[in-house]
């Protein structure tokens, strides 16, 4: 309560507490049985949403490096953009690949191990993407910027169109 308001606003805004408080009280049948599934709800649960392979990711990744290193192999004909894209396009590609090695290799005996390899294997993946953009820089000749952030971007951004196609079949296999 706030001690600076007199002592009739403090009882009125008290009053409207306890009535915010009782109105919005649950009672125990709002909510739902945590009961753990059973081995046959738990399947039901995994045959409607299956899981993404990290693997799709990482291929869908590849092939949209290997389209933008050949669109700018034809855009700028005889520079060496090319180059510069297929290294941008090896920044993002390799890394996600040693990450979904890394935490696909072996499954996680409970939530705080996956979280735990998740977050280790991510650490390595930022690590060796800051890594490689520093080689990068350093060795590659006329390095084109335009050439190798575009190819960085599109290789991040597929993992968006791998989940919306995910949902897209999911929802035409189900008829709706």
């Amino acid at each position: 309560m706030n001690p600076n308001l007199p002592r009739a606003e403090q009882k009125a805004a008290a009053q409207v507490w306890e009535q915010d408080r009782d109105a919005s009280a649950v009672g125990e049948d709002d909510f739902k049985d945590f009961t753990p599934l059973s081995r046959e709800q738990a399947e039901a649960l995994r045959a409607r949403q299956p899981a993404i392979s990290p693997w799709r990711v990482v291929v869908a990744q590849a092939l949209a490096g290997v389209a933008m290193v050949a669109l700018w192999g034809l855009l700028a004909l005889g520079s060496g953009k090319w180059w510069s894209a297929l290294c941008g396009a090896a920044a993002v590609v390799f890394p996600n690949a040693l990450m979904a090695w890394g935490t696909t290799r072996r499954p996680a005996t409970d939530a705080g191990a996956a979280l735990m390899s998740v977050m280790f294997w991510e650490l390595i993946k930022i690590v060796l993407v800051s890594a490689s953009l520093l080689v990068v820089i350093k060795w590659v000749p006329d390095l084109s910027w335009p050439a190798l952030l575009t190819t960085m971007i599109v290789c991040l951004k597929v993992n968006w169109l791998v989940l919306l196609r995910r949902g897209r079949f999911k929802s035409i296999s189900d008829g709706n």
